[in-house]
């Protein structure tokens, strides 16, 4: 049996100067950063010590099952990490990795076909990015400060260039402004990541950048069934007050959370978690007969009216029975399916599949 590793007295993560919720990937790039800064051949003999620290700091927080040791004994109960951090539970690479190929434009020319594609966002894109994930911004507040002058530079007026692009409303949404700005980091910082990361952790970072717009930009509003949540929200503005209170009392007791298809889950489907948030949103917006009704009947009936839009959102993916059960209190409550199917203008089917 080989010997069982003696936990450092060290703080591993004041060595690295990162936070206990730290990302593998600001790890790795803190790593990086620190031992070029103390590397005996920049900072002298005195450096070697120093740089053995840093390397016995990064072995223990790059590998899952060390840093969750170290945290038991050290903090008495490993620390509560963020969701992508939790989901890393890959050992770190034996070696180096190649990074990921660029495309072939320089930087500045990605730059600029991005800020130009900001620029002409739709309102239906921009809606969507304001239901967007929003927690990549705070990967680069995290290695603000393994940044050299010329990316902290860059990586700030790209700030500048997004908001004279976007309209003053628009910036001021933390959802947009956040899910953009991360994107532009991805593409001025790309070079400092592909030197200070290997696969996997260069691949998740950039993941983590670009998720917000890639699950937003390019897409129909509501997703690839766009047309029949469309007709479902302007079914759904022009409730009445008895449909209302039919809609919240179709069903009893707790109504549970919407559930997903098998084979699609909303961590790794964020276009389609995008446009059912908004399709949500949209038909609770547009339902003014909710104004008119008891508070806790227009709560009840408006989380219902998200449900019935998450199915719909959704259909493709359902079996026929799921599907039924999730639009059971809609149909109850309106005579309708929820596509409008029985209205002159509709032809298509509800469900794809049975």
């Amino acid at each position: 049996m080989p010997p069982r590793h003696v936990v450092p007295e060290d703080d591993l993560y004041a060595r690295l100067e990162v936070p206990r919720d730290a990302t593998f990937e600001t790890i790795e790039i803190a790593w990086r950063a620190l031992l070029k800064r103390h590397h005996p051949d920049v900072a002298g003999g005195d450096g070697l010590e120093l740089a053995k620290r840093i390397n016995v700091a990064h072995d223990w927080l790059s590998d899952a099952q060390l840093r969750a040791r170290y945290d038991q004994e050290r903090y008495h109960g490993a620390i509560r990490r963020t969701r992508s951090a939790r989901t890393e539970a890959a050992p770190r690479p034996a070696g180096p990795q190649p990074v990921r190929r660029r495309p072939p434009i320089t930087a500045a020319e990605a730059l600029h076909r991005f800020l130009d594609r900001v620029e002409r966002l739709s309102r239906d894109e921009l809606d969507r990015l304001s239901v967007a994930e929003t927690t990549s911004i705070a990967f680069v507040a995290s290695i603000h400060r393994f940044l050299s002058p010329d990316s902290l530079a860059a990586a700030g007026s790209v700030e500048g260039e997004v908001r004279r692009r976007l309209a003053p409303a628009d910036w001021a949404n933390p959802a947009i402004r956040d899910a953009i700005v991360a994107a532009a980091h991805e593409i001025v910082l790309g070079a400092f990541l592909d030197e200070h990361l290997s696969e996997p952790f260069r691949g998740r970072a950039r993941d983590r950048l670009m998720r917000g717009w890639e699950a937003a930009v390019d897409q129909p509003r509501y997703g690839p069934n766009t047309p029949a949540v469309s007709r479902f929200i302007a079914r759904a503005s022009r409730l009445s007050e008895r449909e209302v209170r039919a809609l919240a009392t179709a069903i009893r007791g707790r109504i549970a959370s919407d559930p997903w298809p098998r084979g699609l889950d909303p961590d790794e489907d964020d276009g389609l978690r995008v446009s059912s948030a908004l399709a949500g949103r949209d038909a609770v917006g547009a339902a003014a007969a909710l104004r008119n009704v008891e508070r806790a009947t227009a709560v009840r009936a408006a989380r219902l009216l998200r449900r019935t839009a998450h199915a719909l959102v959704l259909r493709h993916a359902f079996s026929a029975a799921d599907f039924g059960a999730l639009v059971y209190a809609w149909q109850v409550a309106t005579l309708d399916p929820g596509t409008g199917r029985h209205e002159p203008t509709t032809a298509d089917a509800t469900v794809r599949r049975g």
